[in-house]
């Protein structure tokens, strides 16, 4: 099977995914109401899409191609406040977050959806696990092979996207002790992980030719990498990122990966190498499992120093790239939580030490999510 041509793209145009808990209002565990919002959601002209996912306690809404961070809120703004008007008819209620604090995943139904049973077929009990709640960022390229050149770039950036939206620090009651637990699950899957490093489309096309070969994967969307090009889109999508509590964050997120994918385009800062995965998924366990307040090792130098110390200097070299793409109030935010060491799986440790009740927890977030918290 050929790999499909990559499709011309706005550079730096932007869209943005978030998979989101449906919960009752008795109890605050998951429930399988997506079917129902999907048909009544079906009544509000709205940017973007809303669509299912793997079980049927999940939703995934996802906005237009936009340009700006700010165009991301509006949209995603628009479509939050139609789930909540959907959600209060169905006596349900909507949450962010990267995993629901205490919801049991022998207990979930998959989704009644060819692909989706596919993949439970494949997967076993992988599928139920799969309950996780994830943002995906995706960003314009000119082509493909800027685009293999950007995902490479990006990769340096992944322990910086986990801290900053980590919230999953609970799994089915427990406090994991990782900022991001739900990573812990993707990488179970066979296909998870990086891309293979090559910055030629060419070579990536004989790459997919030779899975393909092997009936291990059929199409793009079998590899569960944290970064993956998408060609029908002329993209990269960037899949590291915890569902955020609110849409001002998973904005603010959106228009930090703009402004880097902007001071990569124009400034050309470095050119990424294959060594620079030798520390990758040392860096990548530090953000999941310590969040802000992890130890991020240079792939060049081999320094070690504070992921927080990582993100100001980032924060700072990408200034004038955000203050020029209208992002530089969310960057601020990220910059101070960064300095803090606050982020949304520390809210939840907070509120729970408060409340010592998951479920309470999981209601706060719900106001949280409809602008209320």
């Amino acid at each position: 099977m050929a790999l499909e041509p990559f499709q011309q793209s706005a550079a730096l145009s932007l869209g943005v995914e978030l998979e989101l808990q449906l919960v009752n209002t008795h109890d605050y565990d998951l429930a399988p109401y997506s079917d129902e919002m999907l048909r009544l959601m079906a009544n509000f002209e709205l940017p973007g899409a809303v669509v299912p996912e793997m079980t049927s306690a999940m939703i995934e809404i996802s906005t237009g191609v936009c340009q700006s961070s700010s165009q991301v809120l509006a949209e995603l703004s628009q479509i939050r406040d139609a789930l909540v008007k959907c959600a209060d008819k169905l006596n349900i209620a909507v949450v962010g977050g990267g995993t629901h604090p205490f919801q049991q995943w022998h207990e979930r139904r998959i989704y009644d959806k060819p692909r989706f049973h596919e993949l439970s077929a494949l997967y076993g009990y992988l599928s139920k696990q799969f309950t996780i709640f994830g943002q995906h960022v995706h960003v314009g390229c000119p082509d493909a092979d800027s685009a293999l050149l950007m995902l490479h770039r990006m990769s340096r950036y992944i322990p910086h996207f986990i801290a900053l939206s980590a919230s999953s620090p609970y799994v089915q009651g427990h406090d994991t002790q990782f900022d991001s637990a739900r990573l812990n699950s993707v990488f179970a899957f066979p296909m998870s992980g990086r891309a293979p490093y090559t910055l030629s489309w060419d070579e990536f096309g004989k790459f997919f030719a030779k899975t393909t070969r092997t009936g291990v994967v059929k199409s793009m969307k079998d590899f569960y990498w944290d970064i993956r090009p998408k060609p029908e889109y002329g993209t990269i999508e960037i899949r590291v990122f915890d569902t955020p509590l609110t849409v001002e964050r998973a904005a603010a997120l959106a228009g930090f990966v703009q402004s880097l994918a902007s001071w990569f385009l124009h400034e050309q800062p470095f050119i990424p190498v294959e060594d620079d995965y030798m520390v990758y998924t040392y860096n990548r366990f530090q953000a999941c499992r310590f969040g802000l307040d992890a130890v991020y090792v240079d792939p060049v130098t081999g320094l070690h120093m504070p992921l927080r110390e990582r993100i100001a200097m980032t924060l700072r070299a990408i200034g004038d790239h955000a203050r020029q793409l209208g992002a530089s109030a969310g960057v601020q935010l990220l910059g101070e939580d960064a300095e803090l060491g606050t982020n949304d799986a520390r809210w939840l440790r907070e509120k729970q030490a408060r409340e010592r009740l998951l479920a309470e927890v999981t209601r706060q977030g719900a106001m949280r999510f409809r602008g209320r918290g």
